[in-house]
């Protein structure tokens, strides 16, 4: 295919991505041919895909609104995505004007449009890391000239932790920023699972292997044990919808549905 003029040149343009994948999920436009085409097949298996992906993406605005109630006025967002509707600094400032965030996303396409579309914003900043290379995100200059490590943070973990396999330790990265988070930081966390729905999960999973960032699904108690040191506030590690659903959502039949979204409070 050609390759857009938005796409990077370091970009495999014939290899699906999950970022972008996800991208096409929630109606964005910076996908090419190939993440289209697994997305597809994705949907074809789990025709429930889709509202998941955008109940997750509900969770998140939730959350932040959540967190903003707490005196929570900066934000660490790793594993960001590519830009879309709903930005955490959009959430953010529609309750506190002075919010602050930092992206974070290791997916050049998602670095380059999130610095593209913030380049004139003093309060964001936007950083090229891994999430599992936790002084390469904390130390980079833009982290520390955007956010004040010395006062409680967001950190927003949202559907990235299920492509961190179990080798790469993802219990002991997320200790690493808890250690370095100040006492009433905050940990917002979601992340897909086969409880639910095993068999369409399996296939799910099968489909992300042709990825560079093949899937780990996991069950509620491994997703609650990377609370470990956080206070769950309520209703605890519930599935997306549950997750202090707004006034205005109703929360029908769920079952089939699938995945878990939790906060928690750093003491």
């Amino acid at each position: 295919m050609v390759r857009p003029a938005w796409a990077p040149r370091e970009v495999d343009i014939d290899r699906p991505s999950a970022a972008r994948m996800y991208d096409y999920y929630l109606g964005g436009s910076h996908n090419f041919a190939v993440d289209r085409d697994l997305a597809r097949r994705a949907v074809d298996g789990w025709p429930t895909l889709p509202l998941i992906l955008q109940a997750n993406r509900a969770f998140l605005r939730r959350a932040v609104r959540y967190c903003v109630g707490q005196g929570i006025d900066q934000f660490l967002d790793v594993g960001s995505g590519i830009p879309t509707a709903g930005n955490v600094h959009e959430v953010a400032r529609a309750a506190d004007p002075d919010a602050r965030v930092v992206y974070v996303d290791v997916d050049p396409v998602a670095v380059a449009h999130a610095r593209a579309l913030l380049d004139d914003d003093p309060r964001t900043g936007v950083v090229e890391a891994d999430l599992c290379d936790v002084d390469a995100v904390l130390d980079d200059p833009v982290t520390r000239a955007t956010l004040d490590l010395d006062r409680p943070v967001a950190l927003l973990v949202v559907a990235l932790l299920h492509f961190v396999p179990d080798e790469l330790r993802p219990g002991a990265v997320l200790a690493g920023y808890r250690e370095a988070m100040a006492p009433g930081s905050h940990l917002v966390l979601s992340h897909a699972s086969a409880d639910g729905a095993p068999d369409v999960a399996e296939d799910h999973v099968s489909l992300y292997r042709r990825t560079d960032t093949p899937m780990s699904m996991r069950s509620h108690d491994e997703v609650l044990a990377f609370f470990d040191g956080f206070s769950l506030v309520e209703p605890g590690l519930v599935l997306f919808p549950r997750w202090r659903p707004d006034e205005h959502e109703v929360v029908g039949d769920l079952e089939g549905f699938t995945g878990y979204a939790g906060v928690g409070r750093r003491d």
